[in-house]
């Protein structure tokens, strides 16, 4: 067993100056990934910063309308919130559709956010890994790959990012804020994500040493009519092979605005803006859907074992918006 250092804070700026005066900690929040990274060497902090009881664990409306959720917020609380349940059902639904009851209890927003890739790889240290191990290879390429990525891969990383939450996120356009020893600072979810490129180590933008303090999720009346649908190789306690998180709002038979987000298919949560646009003004008719998912998946390069997900997709895009449309027409 490998020692490590462990120290609980209560203030922000002493998390933040404690891990800048060592760049090995990491910030420990329920521990419900990194822990398990470090039982594999994965992970080998010289330093845990337990940020726990920092007082970060509201959720609280915006003078906007929006919604503001405290990086140590458990996903258990998220998911029960009231305002979280009728503004934006999806984002509820997303995170129950994640892990057990158990590990909601003790997962946080923030550590949700920056949990790592579930790739078979990526977890076994005698394996190379890019992303572990940068300049060692993908052996996913060729070997295990069937959940792997079908959109904005490349040639040096095909993982992808394991969060239900943060689909709904990006649907719903959330930023991220955070503080470093400089200041406060905020990015919005689709920067917040780092393509893979030849750099799949690199992961966020997130300054180095930054502390997520929290999630902002901007008003957004279309997420009152919003769904998330997970598909997994078992019902429970599954990571998805395909999900999505859509919103629609219709009027006369025409989309007026739509929201639409995919998991499973890249490393990070994919906004499918292409199927957005092509959507928007038109009507709201299945063959309209498959159409607006074709455009989206065009950009697709399944690999020899994972093609199936480009058909998967397409069929949550038309079997979801259609459920929608056809709950705004009661």
């Amino acid at each position: 067993m490998r020692e490590f250092g462990y120290q609980r804070v209560h203030e922000v700026s002493g998390a933040v100056a404690l891990r800048g005066a060592d760049p090995e900690a990491r910030y420990l929040g329920g521990g419900t990934n990194l822990v398990d990274l470090m039982k594999t060497g994965v992970e080998r902090p010289a330093h845990l910063i337990d940020v726990r009881e920092l007082p970060l664990g509201r959720i609280e409306s915006t003078p906007d309308g929006g919604l503001r959720v405290g990086a140590t917020v458990t996903n258990s609380e998220l998911a029960a919130h009231p305002e979280v349940r009728r503004a934006y059902p999806a984002l509820a639904q997303a995170v129950l559709a994640g892990a057990s009851g158990q590990l909601r209890n003790m997962a946080t927003v923030g550590g949700n956010l920056l949990q790592r890739t579930r790739c078979g790889y990526f977890a076994d240290t005698t394996q190379p890994c890019n992303k572990r191990a940068p300049g060692s290879g993908c052996p996913a390429i060729e070997g295990e790959h069937h959940n792997h990525a079908i959109l904005g891969a490349s040639a040096h990383c095909v993982a992808t990012h394991p969060s239900d939450m943060g689909v709904a996120l990006a649907a719903f356009d959330a930023v991220v804020h955070y503080e470093t020893a400089d200041g406060p600072g905020e990015l919005p979810l689709a920067e917040f994500y780092l393509p893979v490129g030849d750099t799949p180590h690199l992961e966020t933008a997130l300054p180095s040493g930054a502390l997520i303090t929290g999630i902002t999720l901007p008003p957004a009346p279309v997420a009152a009519v919003s769904r998330y649908r997970k598909v997994r190789e078992r019902a429970s306690y599954a990571f998805a092979i395909g999900s999505i998180a859509a919103a629609l709002d219709v009027e006369d038979g025409t989309v007026r605005e739509v929201r639409l987000a995919f998991g499973a298919v890249a490393s990070r949560p994919w906004r499918a803006r292409t199927a957005e646009q092509a959507l928007t003004g038109g009507p709201a008719t299945a063959a309209a859907f498959a159409a607006a998912a074709d455009a989206e998946l065009a950009a697709a390069e399944p690999l020899p074992h994972n093609g199936y997900k480009v058909t998967l997709m397409r069929n949550l895009v038309v079997a979801v918006l259609t459920e929608l449309a056809e709950e705004a027409a009661r």
